[in-house]
């Protein structure tokens, strides 16, 4: 009788709604969830009228609910959305303003150049008379091709000084020797002995290395811009997991189907939940930051007396220095060539002196360096101000989403939504990042399985930042430089002093291996124990026969 009276009981025990919190109360309305629902865009076909019970809910808690199983799935995709679009919304905020910083200061490089490029043609001809005009295409061609070397193309920076060099000492001993026949194997010989004669003096090494900083660093920088703002873009539209669809929906949807529409998450809930759907996201931190902070670092560099400024507009004043250094010097060139390419033969005419096409002056170029460096102090101040403010983004997104979503005020950690009900929340907050996540207690993630695009973008920046580093010694990315730095025409990009030597560097791994934890071994203890336990079980078994037979 007892034992029929005790599986009774338990019968019943099993057979309660599963919702204790009720109990022989009348149930409640679903009127709010149905105007919530639809508000939302959904159908009211199927939502019940009043609560029912919740065995067939997956993701919410299984109490009474006024939420069948198609508006959990239709809540859970919903949710998503939601936070997806929140996720590009902010990415498309910081890449509208990098954007604006590259047009900005891509702008401003090209303006630079453009009028320096004026300014050599409007006040050559003054001074260097046909002798420009004769050999204009020469100081084009430099511009265009640092124009182009700026905008990406694949062009040797060295290369191209060194043939306007070239190039410009062919032209002025031309002109300087009329009264004599000149080749172009005579020519070609003449510009094989820049290094060995120095003819524009020590202008060509010195003018290497402020172009070559200059616009190795201007290039690397505006590339800089150009692939932060893809980072954002690409990792941006990274869709989330199946998991985290079902914690958002639990924190964010789930209040409505139990009837609590006003609760709102625990600050600590939200920021694990945030923290697991974008464990991948925060991985990109630690190199995010490196290249935020070099990217202020070659920034540095783009005011003061060696800046952007001073070096582009100075070209002019600075060229047309060299080539008064040659001509000043022209009868010692001359005899130094003759002696090592032989004496040309003469044309019968009087020999043309350096007066007859300088008109003496120096070449003084309108600049506006005061102006225009005004403007470069306000743009790197304000770029470096808003690096510095971007460096956590990838780890201060969680507290972004949740800073509006979570309760507040006097009481709420004790009236907050913690998942289950209305109650405090006891969990820690976890760490940021995919190896931290084994502990999350609301999102379920295989921290063994990152996420590839976020992976491809992280070696990205790597790249980018290895680059920025070398722009801010003074090296090109492109083309390293391998030349000896004592000859006389300025071959070499640098002194000891200024950059540093040799090979092309292996971009650095600059974060922590991460150690991922094995899975526990209980599973392979039970494993074995149960592969012994049939021999254990026929041991025993013919210990007890062999006692009955005695």
């Amino acid at each position: 009788m007892d034992f029929f009276i005790i599986a009774v009981l338990t019968a019943c025990s099993l057979t309660a709604p599963a919702g204790g919190d009720k109990g022989a109360s009348k149930a409640r309305s679903c009127s709010d969830i149905r105007q919530f629902y639809s508000g939302k865009g959904f159908s009211l076909d199927g939502v019940p009228q009043s609560e029912i019970s919740g065995e067939h809910l997956r993701i919410c808690p299984q109490g009474y609910t006024c939420c069948t199983s198609d508006m959990e799935d239709s809540l859970a995709v919903l949710s998503r959305r939601e936070i997806e679009g929140h996720l590009r919304d902010s990415g498309r905020s910081l890449q509208t303003y990098l954007t604006g910083q590259y047009n900005a200061f891509n702008g401003y490089f090209l303006e630079l150049l453009n009028h320096s490029a004026t300014s050599l043609q409007e006040m050559f001809p003054p001074t260097w008379g046909s002798l420009y005009s004769q050999n204009s295409q020469i100081f084009s061609d430099l511009y265009t091709d640092l124009t182009h070397y700026y905008r990406g193309s694949n062009v040797n920076l060295e290369e191209v000084l060194n043939d306007f060099w070239a190039r410009l000492l062919e032209k002025l001993f031309y002109q300087a020797n009329k009264q004599h026949f000149i080749g172009e194997d005579y020519l070609e010989c003449v510009s094989k002995q820049i290094e060995t004669l120095r003819p524009f003096g020590d202008a060509p090494r010195l003018l290497k290395i402020m172009v070559t900083r200059t616009f190795v660093a201007a290039r690397s920088f505006v590339q800089g811009l150009v692939v932060s703002g893809e980072v954002v873009r690409k990792v941006s539209q990274v869709h989330l997991t199946q998991e985290c669809m079902r914690s958002v929906m639990r924190m964010t949807y789930c209040p409505h189907c139990r009837g609590m529409a006003s609760a709102r998450p625990c600050a600590n809930y939200c920021s694990n939940v945030m923290k697991g759907c974008l464990a991948n996201q925060a991985d990109l931190n630690t190199e995010w930051r490196h290249l935020a902070e070099t990217m202020m670092q070659v920034a540095g560099r783009f005011n003061g007396p060696s800046g952007v400024d001073n070096v582009v507009l100075s070209l002019p004043s600075r060229i047309s220095e060299a080539m008064f250094v040659m001509m000043e010097n022209i009868e010692s060139i001359n005899s130094k060539l003759f002696q090592a390419c032989g004496n040309p033969r003469d044309r019968g005419t009087g020999s043309v002196e350096p007066d007859d096409f300088i008109k003496r002056g120096k070449v003084i170029v309108d600049d506006n360096v005061g102006s225009s460096s005004s403007k470069m102090d306000k743009m790197v101040f304000d770029v470096t101000a808003k690096l510095r403010d971007l460096k956590p983004y990838w780890v201060s997104l969680p507290d972004i989403l949740c800073s509006e979503r979570v309760a507040i005020g006097a009481g709420a950690e004790d009236k907050c939504w913690n998942g289950m009900n209305r109650a405090r929340y006891l969990p820690e907050v976890i760490g940021d990042g995919l190896a931290s996540q084994i502990n999350n207690p609301e999102v379920d993630i295989d921290i063994t399985k990152p996420d590839m695009t976020t992976r491809q973008q992280i070696m990205q920046i790597k790249v980018m930042t290895h680059r920025l580093k070398n722009a801010y010694n003074g090296q090109d990315v492109d083309f390293q430089d391998t030349s000896d730095d004592s000859s006389g025409s300025g071959s070499g990009m640098c002194n000891d002093d200024i950059c540093s030597r040799g090979p092309r560097l292996v971009v650095p791994i600059t974060d922590r291996p991460i150690i991922y934890h094995k899975p526990p071994e209980n599973d392979m203890v039970l494993a074995s124990a149960n592969q012994d336990l049939p021999s254990i079980i026929f041991y025993l078994l013919s210990l007890l026969l062999l006692l009955l037979r005695r």
